[in-house]
């Protein structure tokens, strides 16, 4: 096995913010999978979405989809079934939270109270999300397909978003902000999820665990980017980047997006 493994968000960091393109990380991953080094998505995504995207990346590799929520490892990828996993389709699942439902109860409850500033992935159609994300009508309809959280458009101001947040969080949820949506869900986080699956990896590998990088642009990254033992913040262009409490083996990119993934991927694979 390698000595890396690199979890990835995907939105504004390995995809372009605005055109969801890889074209500019193309290269790098195929030569990171010439050397045996996973690249697992690390994302806000749902399972359904991140199941062509794999395919259009040639990516064989697990992945954490729903902001951590669960990881999905392929069957056949470990030599055996991955601790505290159940059997969905061809993946081996890890889920660290309550399904989605229990979440859209909360969300209902403190409703009345914000009635008119937000709409949840729920209360959309594809059109709406077509609008929001510039996703295709395909895409729309698979981001839709949540299993554990509930991704929500804010329309009210800053104050009244703190306000909702608090409601929640006393409700037992977990609040974060992406890039272009806030996600309600459980105690679970990209950061727990990439502990646990570099577990499984060390477990493969008569326990040496493999050196974790992780690269991200916003502040729902922040778990994961503290969680490994490298981490690349990725610059962006829509919004500051992530504050994190480490300052040792960071790197921030001076290039946005795909292009600067290249940049703090190479700076770290090439002189650690």
């Amino acid at each position: 096995m390698n000595r890396y493994v690199i979890y990835t968000d995907l939105d504004g960091s390995l995809l372009d913010h605005e055109d969801y393109s890889h074209a500019a990380a193309d290269p790098l991953l195929k030569q990171l999978e010439q050397k045996g080094i996973p690249v697992v998505p690390c994302t806000s995504k749902t399972r359904a979405e991140i199941l062509p995207l794999r395919a259009e990346l040639h990516n064989r590799h697990p992945f954490i989809f729903e902001n951590g929520a669960a990881v999905a490892v392929p069957h056949d990828y470990f030599g055996r079934k991955p601790e505290e996993a159940r059997s969905k389709g061809d993946f081996w699942v890890r889920a660290f939270t309550l399904p989605r439902d229990h979440w859209l109860s909360l969300i209902r409850n403190a409703a009345p109270d914000f009635q008119e500033e937000f709409a949840g992935f729920s209360d959309m159609n594809d059109a709406d999300i077509v609008r929001l994300t510039g996703l295709s009508a395909q895409q729309a309809q698979l981001a839709r397909t949540r299993e554990y959280g509930e991704p929500i458009h804010w329309r009210g101001s800053p104050e009244r978003l703190q306000a909702f947040i608090e409601r929640l969080r006393k409700a037992g949820a977990v609040v974060l902000r992406g890039g272009r949506f806030i996600h309600v869900s459980g105690r679970c986080d990209k950061g727990r999820a990439l502990t646990w699956l570099n577990q499984q990896y060390a477990q493969q590998a008569d326990g040496r665990a493999p050196l974790s990088i992780a690269a991200g642009d916003s502040d729902n990254d922040v778990a994961m980017l503290e969680a490994a033992d490298r981490s690349v913040v990725i610059r962006s262009p829509a919004h500051p980047a992530p504050q994190l409490n480490r300052s040792k083996n960071v790197y921030h990119s001076s290039a946005f997006g795909p292009e600067g993934w290249v940049e703090g991927i190479r700076h770290f694979i090439t002189t650690s």
